[in-house]
């Protein structure tokens, strides 16, 4: 045996005892600390919404009909959201557009319906609003010029986004406020100090934004400027002096508190929505459910792995002995990857490696074919294995980069229409065909040349064995 295939079955085996190592249960991760530097990842399986169960919300841009929104605002708008439902802690959640105005929020593991909708509320409209000679109360619900015609001035109360500070939010409805900027003229908000050492909020704006303050500032000094999300006040800041420069601050007269401070910032920052948005629809998944599927899906999957290994061993003998530890080891480096990626498995994606197993089995039956072919022509065992090999070759390239092509194009059809499932049968089809495509050819190939060194030419003589 050369000394190529005697590195290539040490690799295989360390590779093999590495993805055993991976997909075992209760794998205690990987955590590595260099000096300062630390790398953790904890290694699981990351199933999908309707494997683990949990919530879907649909969310779509509440504007008046016949107004049209960018593609680019509703991008800004989704990457809003993930901020927003990654602040929650919710593992492996998705936030993808749907068409040109809506998006879809799937968060495994909310059972709770309530904790979705709560989510939704903090994903408000930030506006600022000319309230003159008024300072309203933090909390204080108002109506203002923005989209107030479609709503019926009766805005969503989202008192949420500050329980603390307002338990009975007050509204005031005889008094239309108007409109100045919203929150997409917002480009950055964070928490400074003022001269006193005290917590302020300083931002910045675009310069269109800009623009707009500087027009209304001007004109308004010692007027208040009052900040609202979702029409519920948030802070009501006086003008102290015109903001010319696209830049400025929010400053109490009392002082903020570093978290009160804080808050408003963040409020500030990820309540930027460039349009306001609703749900149109809520929808559990029950945990019941996804285990049911988690079950049935695995089930299947290990009777038609058994099936396909008892042919091989049947129908092909040696050879097929050879390709079922192939097919094995092709099924632990798939998991191990699927964990270290990680990749969120759903029912399409566990279609999609059982797909990819089929092909799998494919390469080998072909090359198995072509060496046949060869032994029965009287080549002998060394020569008909590389010719078989070779012959095989062709067509499983072909083959596989055609599925890959379509693999990519049903990927990029899943992340600009909104199938997400198509993603995940995408994935792990692509994943499965690039891994059936290394067993099959190299890992197959240095089994069989590994035992015919050992046996010598003598089995070939031995066609019952081989199957020929």
């Amino acid at each position: 045996m050369s000394q190529r295939n005697i590195v290539l079955l040490i690799v295989i085996i360390l590779l093999t005892a590495f993805a055993l190592w991976v997909v075992l249960p209760n794998n205690p991760g990987i955590h590595i600390k260099i000096g300062s530097w630390r790398f953790d990842r904890d290694i699981y399986i990351h199933l999908g919404l309707d494997l683990r169960g949990g919530t879907q919300l649909l969310l779509e841009a509440d504007l008046p009909a016949g107004e049209t929104v960018t593609l680019d605002a509703m991008e800004a708008a989704k990457t809003i959201v993930e901020n927003r439902v990654n602040a929650l802690g919710v593992t492996e959640p998705l936030v993808q557009l749907q068409g040109d105005r809506r998006i879809i929020v799937q968060l495994p593991g909310i059972e709770n319906p309530d904790a979705a909708i709560q989510t939704l509320r903090s994903t408000g409209l930030l506006e600022f609003v000319d309230t003159g000679d008024l300072s309203l109360p933090e909390g204080t619900v108002i109506r203002t010029t923005y989209s107030t015609a479609e709503e019926g001035a009766q805005p969503t109360p989202t008192a949420e986004a500050a329980p603390e500070a307002t338990p009975t939010p007050a509204t005031i409805t005889d008094q239309v406020f108007t409109t100045i900027m919203t929150g997409r003229h917002l480009k950055s908000a964070r928490v400074g100090t003022d001269e006193y050492g005290r917590p302020e909020i300083e931002f910045e704006l675009t310069d269109e934004g800009a623009k707009i303050m500087a027009d209304f500032s001007r004109k308004n000094v010692g007027k208040f400027l009052t900040i609202t999300m979702d029409k519920v006040v948030i802070s009501s800041p006086r003008i102290e002096t015109p903001i010319t420069e696209g830049r400025g601050r929010i400053t109490s007269q009392q002082g903020f508190k570093l978290e009160e401070a804080q808050r408003l910032a963040i409020q500030l920052r990820y309540g930027a929505l460039p349009v306001p948005l609703k749900v149109v629809e809520t929808r559990s998944v029950g945990p019941t459910l996804g285990q049911d599927s988690v079950q049935r899906s695995l089930r299947a999957g290990i009777i038609g792995l058994i099936v396909v290994l008892l042919f091989m061993l049947s129908y092909y003998r040696l050879l097929g002995s050879v390709a079922d530890m192939a097919l094995l080891i092709y099924a632990l480096l798939n998991l191990a990857i699927y964990q270290l990626v990680p990749v969120t498995l759903t029912l399409p994606g566990i279609t999609g490696f059982l797909l990819s197993t089929g092909m799998a089995v494919d390469a080998n039956i072909l090359i198995f074919e072509r060496m046949k072919e060869e032994l029965r022509a009287g080549r002998p065992l060394h020569s008909a294995i590389e010719a078989g090999f070779s012959r095989a070759w062709t067509s499983i390239r072909d083959s596989n980069i055609s599925t890959l092509l379509t693999c990519v194009i049903l990927y990029w059809f899943g992340s600009n229409y909104g199938a997400s499932m198509v993603k995940g049968f995408a994935v792990t089809l692509f994943i499965g065909v690039l891994i059936s495509m290394f067993t099959a050819i190299t890992v197959t190939r240095t089994f069989i040349i590994t035992l015919f060194s050992l046996t010598g030419e003598k089995l070939r003589e031995k066609k019952w064995l081989l199957g020929a």
